[in-house]
């Protein structure tokens, strides 16, 4: 925005040059978007910042044959305070984009039309499909979705998750595989930020839940067993809480997708269902949808062809993701997510706990 003579005059935001014509031109003929056209105009239609992203919504013309062609495109970056502290997930994203969504099924995620990230000036960017027209977000945080929208989304993450499951690039080409030393030295970070978190909280943390996490840390290599039989394993969202997934609007055919994929990661895949209904659901809403979700899910990797996993192991599985997710909250405090969140979380992970007699598992 300019001032003239005491005129207000707004002005198109300064776009990078990734947004320039040009660099769209080249970038959507290789992805396979454009044919002979090129685009001639770029506008900025709307901008926002995430909590680590800057995301900008474009419009496009072209000059030519364009038929096809997007119209609108969205232009993630980074948030301009964290682009060098936590450039680490915009990498880890750019490579989601570029390197596994091109060898899944179509409508699971948006599409990426270019990627990059900058190893020298740690910049990075992506150019995705705009889905604001056909998608929304399920509901406002913190409200819960329906019981329709949550079938979906979960339906959805059981596809997701069934694409990718015991794929044998897992840990060697698609993503990294902890070790036992490499799971132990997480724990022991863990002990650390565990002891000043409860340092913090005094009696605020109960005797029973303190003992809950000594238990935990203690038996931590017994309980990380699990991961380590590298059996039964997918590529995990790593923040899939129902507002990460785009829902089709009323009356539109489509697909639910998923997308900010900074923490994605080889890991058990229940780590995911619990994250999105033990952390943030409370136990009504959990209770009434929870067993339904986890049959839907289940059923739903069988008709993508996994074999070998039962409803039984699925059970299992969840409620020792739900036991480990106790630790979400002190992670969470010790990058400085405030207390409206991580708080809610600890009280809702440990109703989780005890409906599901995960202390059994210590």
């Amino acid at each position: 925005m300019a001032r003239h003579g005491g005129i207000v005059v707004m002005t198109n935001p300064q776009l990078p040059a990734v947004a320039e014509p040009g660099y769209l031109t080249a970038a959507l003929r290789k992805a396979g978007a454009l044919d002979a056209g090129a685009v001639r105009e770029v506008k900025v239609l709307h901008e926002r910042d995430t909590v680590v992203s800057h995301i900008t919504r474009i419009g496009l013309r072209y000059v030519g044959e364009s038929a096809g062609a997007p119209q609108t495109l969205i232009l993630k970056t980074p948030h301009a305070d964290f682009a060098k502290t936590l450039a680490h997930g915009g990498r880890h994203e750019v490579a989601f984009y570029t390197k596994l969504a091109p060898n899944m099924p179509r409508g699971l995620v948006p599409r990426c039309f270019d990627g990059r990230f900058d190893e020298q000036g740690e910049a990075w960017h992506l150019l995705l499909e705009d889905l604001t027209d056909s998608h929304e977000i399920a509901t406002r945080w913190p409200l819960p979705p329906s019981r329709e929208q949550t079938f979906a989304i979960v339906s959805t993450l059981a596809h997701w998750h069934a694409a990718w499951w015991d794929h044998p690039d897992l840990g060697h080409s698609i993503g990294t595989r902890a070790s036992p030393d490499d799971s132990a030295q997480h724990m022991e970070t863990f002990a650390g930020h565990y002891d000043r978190f409860a340092d913090l909280l005094g009696d605020r943390l109960s005797e029973e839940r303190r003992l809950l996490y000594r238990r935990l840390i203690d038996q931590s290599g017994r309980l990380s067993e699990r991961y380590h039989s590298r059996r039964n394993l997918s590529i995990t969202h790593g923040d899939a809480h129902i507002w990460n997934f785009f829902l089709p609007r009323a009356g539109v055919a489509d697909t639910v997708r998923i997308f900010d994929f900074d923490l994605w990661g080889v890991n058990v895949p229940t780590n995911d269902l619990a994250y999105m209904m033990a952390l943030h659901w409370f136990p009504e809403r959990r209770q009434a949808l929870e067993r339904p979700l986890l049959n839907l899910y289940h059923e739903t990797l069988l008709a993508s062809g996994i074999t070998g996993y039962t409803r039984g192991a699925l059970d299992r599985d969840y409620r020792l993701s739900v036991l480990w997710h106790i630790t979400k909250p002190v992670w969470q405090w010790s990058i400085n997510i405030p207390p409206v969140i991580w708080w809610h979380h600890l009280e809702r992970i440990m109703m989780a706990v005890e409906d599901l007699g995960c202390e059994e598992l210590l």
